[in-house]
């Protein structure tokens, strides 16, 4: 006996009411999230149509889930404008500047300890 579970009900009677298909088996022109984002595209508001299903150790049911949207019904991702990247920008700079010595790191500040790791006390040169 296998000791994997096969997920496959292209009825969507089974599996909370959505075609489910086993990992690799999705039906052509379905796209999970990250392949629609490698493509330039987005679901664009669009619910998922179907699901990926498989058995993995990394989730506490023990079944990892990925919604697949349509590609044909997906819609273009929008590019950031220049303010939006110049914000980006200054926000990724203030998360590498430390409270307590004020030196701008190569890393961004671990919100853990709330200051830079020589601040923090790991011997690090600042």
């Amino acid at each position: 006996m296998s000791r994997h579970r096969v997920f496959l009900d292209p009825t969507g009677r089974t599996y909370g009411g959505l075609p489910t298909y086993p990992w690799r088996f999705a039906p052509e022109g379905l796209a999970t999230r990250r392949q629609l984002r490698a493509a330039g595209l987005r679901p664009g508001g669009q619910s998922p149509c179907a699901q990926l299903m498989w058995s993995s150790r990394r989730t506490a049911t023990g079944i990892g889930v990925a919604y697949l949207y349509e590609v044909a019904a997906a819609k273009p991702r929008r590019t950031p404008s220049p303010a939006q990247l110049r914000a980006l920008g200054k926000a990724m700079r203030a998360r590498k500047i430390c409270p307590d010595c004020g030196v701008e790191q190569p890393y961004c500040i671990p919100t853990r300890y709330g200051a830079c790791l020589a601040c923090h006390g790991w011997g690090l040169g600042a």
